[in-house]
């Protein structure tokens, strides 16, 4: 079932891949590089290439959602990293930019810590493990932090925040929304026969509150940079908020985890986590953006 899980997300990576890429380019289209504000967002709803990027990304979500359902947190979370390779070549043909050395070393750095993290926790998570009431309302309640946090900023700095905040955001908010699918998920498989009854109300509340924030912020990031770098931080940004309650707060790894491969584990979050902002930095639509603002002052 593990390995099954890891497929499912793979070929879910794919979709979000091209569905990121082709709303990326809709919303750059659309606002110019500047700022995504309300009337903007109405008017991507009546274009075909942002409406495709929505089937797409739904797919690949519907995809994420089954893999968490048979797999841990800790397994399914960074798979996602594949889809920065699949984006980035897409986006660039797309763009017509040549990706520079330092992107791809940044790009290397992102996918093989993010594949090395998933191999050793393979055989390190618990198998059938139950979340606890406590535990959820654990994660909801800091979920509530984020949302607090993530929207003052979006309110009080909404034209100064950068790509990197909002990438930032997006990726805290989602790493949320994908623990409490896998808690919902579990509810809906209980044998008892509820279904969605299982699930408390603020469960359902807290995660359409984070959906919907972190949409917005995943929009305004497409507005202010490159496909590729949104997806370097969801997929790297995204699995380490996802992973870190999955191990704090569920407790999904065993135990007796040696010490060994927790530092390894750590090791190939940081080397990830270097990735993406070396790619933040060094991206050549970045750069050019740098120069461009540059030459307006």
């Amino acid at each position: 079932m593990v390995w099954l899980a890891i497929l499912l997300a793979l070929i879910g990576a794919c979709f979000l891949a091209v569905g990121a890429q082709r709303q990326g380019s809709a919303v750059r289209s659309n606002t110019g590089g500047l700022s995504l504000n309300s009337k903007g967002f109405v008017r991507l709803l009546s274009n075909p290439r942002w409406v495709l990027g929505l089937i797409l990304l739904g797919i690949g979500m519907a995809l994420n959602v089954i893999a968490l359902s048979m797999a841990s947190l800790t397994v399914v979370q960074p798979i996602g990293a594949i889809a920065l390779v699949i984006t980035t070549v897409v986006n660039s043909k797309d763009q017509g930019i040549r990706i520079n050395r330092a992107t791809v070393v940044a790009i290397a750095a992102c996918v093989s810590g993010s594949a090395l993290f998933v191999l050793l926790a393979v055989n390190v998570t618990r198998k059938d493990h139950e979340v606890l009431p406590e535990q959820e309302l654990v994660t909801v309640l800091l979920l509530a932090v984020a949302v607090a946090v993530f929207g003052s900023l979006a309110v009080m700095f909404r034209r100064r925040l950068g790509a990197f905040a909002y990438i930032l955001g997006a990726g805290v908010l989602f790493g949320f929304v994908a623990v409490l699918t896998k808690i919902i998920a579990t509810h809906l498989l209980d044998p008892n026969g509820r279904f969605l009854l299982n699930v408390p109300p603020y469960t359902l509340v807290a995660i359409a509150v984070a959906a919907g924030l972190g949409s917005w912020f995943v929009q305004s990031a497409y507005a202010t940079g490159p496909p590729d770098l949104v997806i370097a931080g969801l997929t790297v940004i995204d699995p380490i908020v996802g992973i870190a309650i999955g191990i704090v707060i569920l407790g999904e790894l065993e135990p007796d985890v040696e010490s060994v491969i927790a530092i390894a584990m750590g090791m190939a979050a940081l080397v990830a986590i270097v990735g993406v902002i070396a790619l933040s930095r060094h991206h050549p639509d970045v750069v050019q953006r740098q120069k461009e603002v540059r030459r307006r002052r």
